[in-house]
């Protein structure tokens, strides 16, 4: 009976111990199932696609709807410099003339021009202006009015003044306009086409016709040096 006993004893003491330790195993067992269980989704987490560390996303990825491209915007092309205006042809003097007389005659020819009138007109009237001013634009000495106007010289014939030495006592214009040398040009012109056949007349009968000198032979002297200056003007 007592050998039983101690035999009970002892396969108690085995069996308490073998109790104790399975509860260690187990529990030893359990946690390493634990930290698998753990690891798991952190291990299948790499294979997902993840935003690198320090980038920061751009606002088309962040936004569902992605933000439009800025429209090119045309590029304007240069606009083409402007060509410099053509400088005017500057005629040099012939026939014994200056330049301020050779510009003169220019003014009287491209005058005629504007209105029509052929070469034969333009020759007559700057043959007038050589008898009647040297072709040069005069002032009157007893009009002072006429000396407020540009002009290269003073006469003191009564109140004529210009190249054609019109009067504006005779209801040829104003003391302005007469001083205008374009302007006494078409004066002048406009009166020679006025007398019937004109083209036809010799220089110094149609001169006369329009100017009534008190020396009507004069006009013919300038004849040949007025178609050169024409004709320089015209080339």
């Amino acid at each position: 009976m007592a050998l039983a006993t101690g035999v009970l004893c002892c396969l108690g003491a085995t069996a308490f111990a073998g109790v104790q330790a399975l509860p260690t195993d187990r529990a030893d067992r359990i946690g390493t199932e634990a930290a698998l269980t753990e690891r798991a989704p952190q291990a299948a987490s790499r294979g997902e696609a993840r935003t690198p560390v320090g980038t920061v996303p751009s606002p088309a990825a962040a936004s569902p709807t992605a933000a439009p491209s800025p429209t090119p915007t045309a590029t304007a092309k240069p606009k083409p410099k402007p060509k410099p205006k053509p400088k005017p042809k500057r005629i040099y003097p012939v026939a014994g003339l200056d330049q301020a007389q050779m510009d003169n005659a220019k003014t009287i020819v491209r005058a005629g021009q504007k209105m029509g009138v052929p070469r034969r007109g333009l020759v007559i009237a700057v043959a007038t202006a050589m008898q009647e001013s040297n072709l040069y634009n005069y002032a009157s000495g007893v009009l002072p009015e006429s000396q407020e106007y540009p002009h290269q010289a003073i006469g003191w014939d009564h109140d004529s003044v210009g190249l054609f030495q019109q009067r504006p006592s005779s209801g040829w214009g104003e003391v302005g306009q007469l001083m205008d040398p374009e302007y006494a040009t078409q004066a002048f012109l406009g009166a020679l086409q006025e007398i019937p056949g004109w083209e036809d007349l010799p220089l110094t009968v149609a001169a006369q016709a329009v100017q009534v000198s008190a020396y009507p032979d004069l006009y013919a002297q300038h004849e040949w040096r007025a178609v050169e200056v024409v004709g320089a003007i015209l080339a």
